[in-house]
């Protein structure tokens, strides 16, 4: 799966998404950032032989969301995505940030 492809993949939240951050600005929320953390590449013959990248996807709620967090982890399923998450409150931004960790390869 690409870059592309994932972006194509949380735009059907019908959320606003965007890569890394907002340029303007945040949007009102919820919304979603996602960004590339690194790669776990796997090699063959000194070469790479498959490109393999992390993304964290980043949902931003006000309150804690279910119904909105099942949107976005059943097209995650929907597409063969597994993820991990970890949840957090931002005091500073009075606001919720649940992360999914995926795996594109």
């Amino acid at each position: 799966m690409t870059h592309e492809e994932l972006f194509q993949i949380l735009k059907a939240t019908g959320l606003p998404v965007a890569y890394s951050h907002f340029p303007e600005g945040p949007p009102s929320i919820p919304y979603i950032t996602f960004i590339e953390i690194g790669s776990e590449n796997f090699f063959a013959d000194d070469n790479v032989y498959k490109d393999i990248k992390d993304y964290n996807i980043e949902l931003y709620t006000q309150y804690k969301e279910p119904n909105v967090e099942k949107v976005l982890e059943d097209l995650l399923k929907a597409n063969e995505l597994p993820f991990t998450t970890a949840e957090t409150y931002i005091e500073s931004e009075k606001l919720f940030q649940k992360i999914y960790e995926v795996r594109l390869i």
